[in-house]
Order: C-alpha cells, then structure tokens, then sequence
C-alpha cells in the first residue's frame, strides 16, 4: 500500500475547513483522510486553542460569525473550482 502525498494548498484548505467547522473528525471524514493526520498538520502549523469560555460574549459572538464567514468562504471557493473544472469539459457534462 503505497503513502499518499498532500500537497500544501490541499493541508491548508483542510486546515482551514476544520478551523471554521471546529471539528478535525468531521473535516477528516469528509476528506477522506485520517483525523490522526489532520491532527499532525494542526501541530506543525502551530494553531494555537483559544479559551473560549474566557472570552466576552462580543468576542464569542465575533469569533462565532468569523468561523461562520470562513466556512463560506471556503465553500464558495470549492464551488468556483467545481465550475471551473466542469466548463473545461470535455463534453461528457455537457447534458447536466
């Protein structure tokens, strides 16, 4: 069985998605790759917890809407790729 290799864009989008999903499980699932794995990248980029239980509730609520705004973000991002990649076509989408 041989390793798969990630690239970096492909660890920060992952990175990304489960810092604005909050959960690495999820995230890793849906990737299809392991949570362990997800984990390790997590500490290599040295993505620091923040507390949240000693934060405002301003600063609860914003922390909130920014996790939210990122996700979508990312999701407009994957949805712009898919475009791009389906009006390249080769003819075989061209019936959706």
């Amino acid at each position: 069985m041989s390793r798969r290799i990630f690239d970096e864009p492909f660890k920060r989008m992952a990175l990304d998605l489960a810092h604005a999903r909050g959960s690495i499980k999820d995230v890793a699932i849906e990737l299809g790759i392991s949570s362990n794995l997800l984990s390790k990248w997590k500490d290599r980029e040295g993505i620091a917890k923040t507390d949240a239980t000693s934060l405002s509730e301003d600063q609860q609520l914003i922390r909130k809407l920014q996790k939210e705004l990122k996700e979508a973000q990312l999701e407009r991002d994957i949805l712009k790729k898919a475009v791009g990649i389906f009006s390249k076509g080769d003819g075989r989408y061209s019936d959706l």
